[in-house]
Formats: C-alpha cells, sequence, structure tokens
C-alpha cells in the first residue's frame, strides 16, 4: 500500500498539450477516480502514472521513490485494461499466472499466488476454462485477478466496466472496491461515468482539458462543486444567476430574477455586489402547498414524468423553468393550473464564480 504523488505533470503530442503542470496527492490504500470527458486527460494521466507514457515536464513519487523516468516493469504496477486484453488460447489459470510466469516466480509459488487470486476474484470454478467460455463479468474478474496476482504497488484501472451492461455494471462496481480492499491496495481508477465515481470512489478529481478541476470525496463533489463545469459534469442542477446582496453568519444572500435566496458561503465568500451562478440540484427542491420561511419560490408544473418511486418536474416559476426531481411523489397528478410553491435549504444552493 502507498501513495502516489504527482508534482507539475506535463505531457504533450506533438503541438497539443494533453497535460498541463497537473499536482495530485493520492492517499495510500485510496480507491481513487480520475473523472471527466472523452479528451480530457484522464487516461494519459493514468498510462503516465504506468510509465507508458514519459512526460515533458514534472515528477511521479510512489511514496518516497521517485518513478518519473522508471520503465513500466520496474514500477510494478497492475493495469487492468478496458479490453482486459486476455490471452484466448490460454485457460483462467494461464491467464492469470501469465505474469508471475514473465517475473520468473517458482512455480509452487506461481500455483500458490494464483488459487488466491482466483479465490479473492469467486472464479476458482472456472480455473480451467478457456477465455471464450466466460461471461463477460467473467472476464472482467480473471483481468483483475490476473492485475493483483504480481502484487503490484497500485492497481490502474482503465474503464474496466465499459463493455459491461448496466446491471452487470453495477454489480461489478461494489466487487472491485471490495477486492481493492480486502487486498489493500492504492488503486486509480479512470472512467466517465458519474454515478460509478459516487458509488465506489473514496475521492475523485474531476479533470477537464488536460487540467484537474477539483478534487475532494464523493460528497463534496456532488454537493459543493468549484466550478459550473463541475457542477454540470456531476449531475442534473439548475443555474440562476443573481447578484450578492448581504453577507452574515456565514451565508449569503444573492438577488435573482426569481427571488432572494440563501446560501451557504464559500470559502472564501464573494464580496457584496459580486455576480454569482446559483447551482441548485434538482432533488434539492421541496413542493408544498404553502411558502417556505427562506428560498422559496411560487409556480407551477408544467411537464412531468411519473417514474414510480420518482416524478420529474419541470416547474415555471416567473418566466423560468426548474427542473425539480421528487421522491415518493405527492405532486405528480397536481392539476396543471394548481399553484405550489418550491423550496429549498441554504445548504443545497451552492453559490459559484461567474
Amino acid at each position: 500500500m502507498i501513495s502516489i504523488r504527482i508534482e507539475n505533470l506535463t505531457k504533450r503530442f506533438g503541438g497539443t498539450t494533453a497535460l498541463h503542470s497537473l499536482n495530485l496527492t493520492i492517499g495510500a490504500g485510496d480507491v481513487f477516480f480520475l473523472l471527466g470527458p472523452s479528451g480530457c486527460g484522464k487516461t494519459t494521466l493514468l498510462r503516465s502514472i504506468a510509465g507508458f507514457y514519459l512526460p515533458e515536464g514534472g515528477r511521479i513519487f510512489f511514496g518516497d521513490e521517485e518513478v518519473t523516468h522508471l520503465p513500466p516493469h520496474r514500477r510494478n504496477t497492475g493495469m487492468m485494461f478496458q479490453s482486459y486484453a486476455l490471452w484466448p488460447h490460454m485457460t483462467v489459470t494461464q491467464n492469470v499466472a501469465f505474469g508471475l510466469e514473465e517475473r520468473s516466480v517458482p512455480r509452487a509459488e506461481t500455483r500458490q499466488r494464483v488459487a488466491a487470486a482466483l479465490e479473492s476474484v469467486k472464479m476458482v470454478a472456472y480455473a480451467d476454462r478457456k477465455i471464450h467460455q466466460l461471461s463477460g463479468g467473467q472476464q472482467q474478474r480473471v483481468a483483475l485477478a490476473r492485475a493483483m496476482v504480481i502484487r503490484p504497488r497500485c492497481l490502474l484501472l482503465d474503464e474496466p466496466l465499459s463493455n459491461l451492461d448496466t446491471k452487470l455494471r453495477i454489480e461489478m462496481r461494489g466487487e472491485i472496491r471490495r477486492i481493492c480492499k480486502d487486498a489493500g491496495l492504492t488503486a486509480i481508477y479512470v472512467t466517465h461515468d458519474q454515478k460509478e465515481a459516487l458509488s465506489v470512489g473514496d475521492h475523485i478529481a474531476v479533470m477537464e482539458g488536460g487540467h484537474i478541476r477539483q478534487t475532494g470525496t464523493p460528497l463534496d463533489i456532488y454537493r459543493k462543486p468549484a466550478t459550473r463545469f463541475v457542477a454540470d459534469f456531476m449531475g442534473e442542477t439548475n443555474f440562476i444567476e443573481g447578484k450578492v446582496s448581504a453577507l452574515s453568519d456565514g451565508h449569503i444572500s444573492v438577488e435573482t430574477a426569481l427571488a432572494q435566496f440563501t446560501a451557504v458561503a464559500q470559502s472564501p465568500p464573494p464580496a457584496v455586489g459580486a455576480m454569482v451562478l446559483l447551482s441548485i440540484r434538482p432533488e434539492a427542491w421541496r413542493l408544498s402547498v404553502e411558502p417556505s420561511a427562506v428560498n422559496s419560490v411560487p409556480g407551477r408544473i408544467r411537464e412531468r414524468v411519473y417514474l414510480g418511486e420518482m416524478a420529474q418536474y419541470r416547474f415555471a416559476t416567473r418566466g423560468q423553468l426548474v427542473k425539480i426531481y421528487e421522491l415518493n411523489p405527492r405532486f405528480a397528478f397536481t392539476a396543471d393550473d394548481r399553484d405550489i410553491f418550491a423550496s429549498v435549504e441554504p445548504q443545497d444552493v451552492v453559490a459559484l464564480a461567474v
């Protein structure tokens, strides 16, 4: 179990800069996600950590050891690719043993370590099968066992679930986290799937255009986005422009076209008179027949999608449409001409710099 530290890392491909002087620290034993849209630099960063790309600037440390210019085989990382890259002519056991044989590990130890790796991913019963005889989820488990059996200093995963169907992908999220935690591995996981990162990760770095825009726990990234890009990328939200009118006791008041909103002040807080962009998640709104004491706007439901446990609304208020999600919906069949109120707690209102 090691920590990983990246200092001012820069990577270019011709005239294109893929990574812009990145700084990042990953704690020992963390399941750490690199999250962002296609082309943001997350796979480039992962491959730089693995040693497949040499940077033009900056340094990479595994613990206290600098590994910036070490070749991949001397970094002792386990890599799991999107395609799994399994040998189709080999059995499950032979695939998992391959890395140990390349390292000239004695046969008795190889057998023991392969058996333990297959046990950890629940694939002992399939040890003698060929790869084409396995389902996609089983192949994924074999690839994970192969990456772990060499006892890597860290595990690197490049969108490992993207080839699986939705149900299996959800199942395997928890399995990957369990396996990493049981083995005490530091893991770096690349994905563009927000739900994957939120449900599995200890910490997340959100990337855009070769920059890291925010790092934090899944809760902080979702509930306290630092920029408009992070707020928008991490899920549905409502953006409302306004001007700061007051600061008081850790809260700010913001005048908008809809109403005056009170929000918990970020650090440092914006100045009075500054323009801000409020971000309010659809599920943060509460509907009622009576107005709330704070952050309440009147309106009517104009569009609705009823999903049983939840309803999605377009709420018309003062010339704007607001997205609202209601769990255990009570207003899904409210008449279109009925006036109701939508309100939100100050801690669910995030004020972003414009």
